[in-house]
């Protein structure tokens, strides 16, 4: 349908709140600060100076969030009180506009494409359904892509459209003038998360890693000039969370040991504060990123890692994982600050010297001093296999198996692989090592783990028997 909404600004539109209603009408925010939590929620307070008359007026606050969290709106003015407050987000577009106008009179404007003759007809919108429906003096007719130019001229703009997200509220103030009113809400569609790139150095073993703060506005509002604060954490925001019975223990994650050092960072009560050195604007559908870690030449290791789900014959050799390991302690050469949640991307050179990407993977709010063993991605050349030798009965709830694990590394040098055995408690209630070719270390009821060199170009082969008991 070829139809264009143009508004007519009569002066019956002089009546209706400014504010609310011209778009070009500057940003109307004052002083703001933003404080932005992790998972897209943040506190907006925003100072503007008021003109306040004596008595009960309507006060209307444009440039507030599109995603404002109504129920959560504080105001806070000398000599006033709050009586009412709304929130107008249905926002001003030619689908919302001919929405509203229903039941009411428009013109049409057609131009004939042939002799550019122009006509003008007045109609009354019936409905808006899939298609504008419309009656003309006694015939009724439907706008269509006809190829016939046709324009709708609106004598108004319905006065529950706005052309920005607007908060009305409607206070009692005991003298009129001018004074400063902070309203302050929560809002979604604000959030931040760190972005790390790191630089392996396989011959030296160590990373130059880079904290990047990335921050993201999705609330169809821009915050102009904002005192910026990230907080590292997530407050609750409610709801219920669901525990299992028996929580299985899971494969090795991200943080291998937490932390108990303090970081040099400002605290408010479980979390960390990193405000922006300067006010800046966060404009809508933006993502700004700005430094906030630089630390060259951190100790790590690459080490390969492989997870047997339980005592089953592989049917064929499958990749370990290839993992680096670092740590965040400011003590012994680590990186020296706690790690906001977010993607660490993992970079190395090649024999050309220029960093290529080798992969990446997520972190949790990680305190100083904690180990973390990242997986970039699986080796092409660090295979395991893993294969039932025997399984036999030995009585009525109890279970012998055998297994033997192949470890082969096609590469020039010889490599370290963690290989850990799960599943040892899954539908056992006891589950013992009665003999191994290595010494193994247990990890928990549910898993034991082999430390093995497997020889450049080589390969290397663990034995086990494993009795159950249920």
């Amino acid at each position: 349908m070829r139809v264009s909404a143009m508004l007519c600004v009569p002066l019956v539109l002089a009546a209706l709140p400014a504010a609310a209603q011209d778009p070009t009408r500057g940003n109307a925010q004052g002083e703001l600060a933003v404080t932005i939590y992790n998972g897209g929620q943040s506190l907006v307070q925003d100072i503007r100076q008021i003109a306040f008359p004596a008595g009960r007026t309507r006060q209307e606050f444009p440039d507030v969030s599109a995603q404002i969290r109504p129920q959560t709106v504080s105001f806070a003015a000398a000599n006033t009180a709050i009586v009412e407050q709304n929130f107008d987000y249905d926002l001003l577009s030619p689908n919302a506009l001919m929405q509203k106008a229903v039941g009411e009179t428009v013109t049409l404007l057609r131009t004939n494409p042939a002799t550019g003759a122009e006509t003008r007809e007045r109609a009354k919108i019936l409905a808006v359904n899939g298609g504008v429906v419309l009656q003309i003096g006694p015939r009724i007719e439907i706008l269509r892509d006809d190829g016939m130019p046709v324009r709708v001229i609106f004598d108004k703009i319905p006065p529950n459209l706005r052309a920005k997200p607007t908060l009305s509220i409607t206070v009692d103030s005991d003298r009129a003038g001018t004074r400063p009113a902070t309203l302050s809400y929560l809002t979604n569609g604000l959030g931040w998360a760190a972005d790390y790139v790191s630089l392996y150095d396989e011959k030296a073993g160590t990373i130059d890693v880079q904290g990047w703060v990335t921050l993201s506005n999705n609330t169809g509002t821009t915050f102009a000039d904002a005192k910026t604060l990230l907080v590292a954490g997530t407050p609750s925001a409610g709801g219920a969370t669901s525990r299992s019975y028996r929580p299985r223990p899971q494969p090795p994650g991200d943080l291998r040991r937490a932390g108990t050092e303090t970081a040099p960072r400002e605290q408010l009560g479980d979390y960390y504060l990193y405000p922006l050195a300067e006010r800046t604007t966060i404009a809508n559908a933006q993502t700004k990123q700005v430094s906030f870690l630089d630390v060259s030449g951190v100790p790590a290791q690459k080490i390969y890692e492989f997870t047997v789900g339980g005592f089953n014959t592989m049917t064929e050799p499958a990749s370990a994982a290839s993992v680096i390991k670092f740590n965040t302690s400011a003590k012994g050469g680590g990186l020296g600050d706690a790690l906001p949640a977010g993607t660490v991307r993992f970079y190395q050179r090649d024999l050309r010297g220029d960093p290529q990407f080798i992969g990446e993977n997520s972190i949790g709010h990680t305190p100083m001093g904690s180990e973390l063993g990242l997986a970039t991605g699986l080796a092409f050349d660090v295979k395991v296999q893993a294969t039932v030798v025997k399984r036999e009965r030995i009585s009525d709830r109890r279970w012998r198996t055998q297994m033997s694990y192949l470890l082969t590394n096609a590469r020039s040098n010889p490599v370290t692989l963690d290989l850990v055995q799960r599943g040892l408690d899954w539908y056992w209630d006891d589950t013992r090592i009665i003999e191994e070719s290595r010494k193994s270390e247990r990890l928990d009821s549910d898993g034991t783990r082999w430390r093995i060199e497997v020889p450049a170009n080589g390969e290397a082969t663990i034995t086990a028997t494993f009795e159950t008991r249920t």
